[in-house]
């Protein structure tokens, strides 16, 4: 899967000023467009539209100070509408205006050609179940925060932190289905998943309950296919974030029957110090034929 990815990043380095065929790069690589903008952004840390970016004015960028051919033509042959289009994205990435950086010879910013690779740590195997659960309700305190790919979420700790014994209380009276206890609920909009967009969050009960107490939101979630990881002793929360990584990059193309579905996407966890166990609860569907 990791070759035809890799094979499918080649149309950006043959046509570097041709629009990005995002389709197409998906059909090369065996996969629907909307889990290989996921997957692309799971492994590289940053959407495809900002790689395609700065590829782009990387590549420019030493045509610029090369010095051969003109300000204007250098922009339209990497897809820029005009020399002040071309000049804002420019500066945007490199601190400094194309013609800046030719009269001056300046160090510019690179951003690398991606590659690929699969590296195998040890002999895990991770282990996953097939859940097809009916209709159910998502209740608990919720806000709004950044996403955050890789470390400590702080306004997301901070606002866990926030809710006393009592709401915890409250939850574990309305969790009565899987999965258990007071869940940590994210859904993402931004189908690039960019460092920093925002994340609708809660601290919430699985349940069957109607009505929404005091202080609480309510998500009904309709009924669905999911995909559930279970893991044990992991590392919080880097580790417990590479789940994510494994499921975009890994199982997904492994198990080509299956397609993420949007949706919210359930963590729960028990602490043990600074490891933690538990499931994360994945929204999918089967994939059409």
């Amino acid at each position: 899967m990791l070759d035809r990815l890799n094979e499918a990043l080649e149309r950006v380095e043959r046509d570097p000023g041709e629009p990005v065929d995002v389709a197409a790069m998906a059909r090369s690589a065996l996969t629907s467009e909307h889990h290989f903008r996921r997957m692309f952004s799971a492994l590289s840390g940053m959407p495809l539209s900002e790689y395609v970016r700065r590829r782009r004015l990387t590549l420019a960028g030493a045509e610029v100070i090369e010095g051969r051919d003109t300000l204007l033509d250098i922009a339209v042959r990497y897809g820029y509408g005009s020399a002040e289009a071309f000049g804002r994205a420019f500066r945007a990435m490199h601190g400094i205006s194309p013609g800046e950086a030719r009269r001056t010879g300046a160090a510019l910013n690179s951003q690398s050609r991606l590659a690929f690779r699969l590296t195998i740590e040890g002999n895990t195997t991770m282990r996953y179940r097939i859940v097809d659960k009916g209709a159910f309700r998502l209740v608990g305190p919720g806000t709004r925060v950044p996403l955050v790919r890789e470390g400590v979420n702080q306004p997301m700790t901070e606002f866990v932190l926030g809710l006393g014994d009592e709401v915890y209380g409250r939850l574990a009276e309305l969790s009565d289905q899987e999965p258990r206890g007071a869940l940590s609920v994210t859904v993402t909009h931004d189908p690039d998943r960019r460092e920093g967009s925002d994340v609708n969050f809660s601290v919430a009960a699985a349940t069957s309950a109607s009505g929404t107490p005091e202080g609480m939101r309510a998500l009904d979630v309709p009924e669905g296919t999911w995909v559930v990881f279970p893991f044990e002793r992991l590392g919080f929360p880097e580790a417990i974030q590479r789940v994510w990584v494994y499921a975009a990059s890994e199982w997904f193309p492994s198990n080509p029957a299956y397609r993420y579905r949007h949706g919210p996407e359930l963590l729960s966890v028990e602490y043990d110090g600074d490891l933690a166990s538990g499931e994360l609860w994945l929204p999918v569907e089967r994939t059409p034929g």
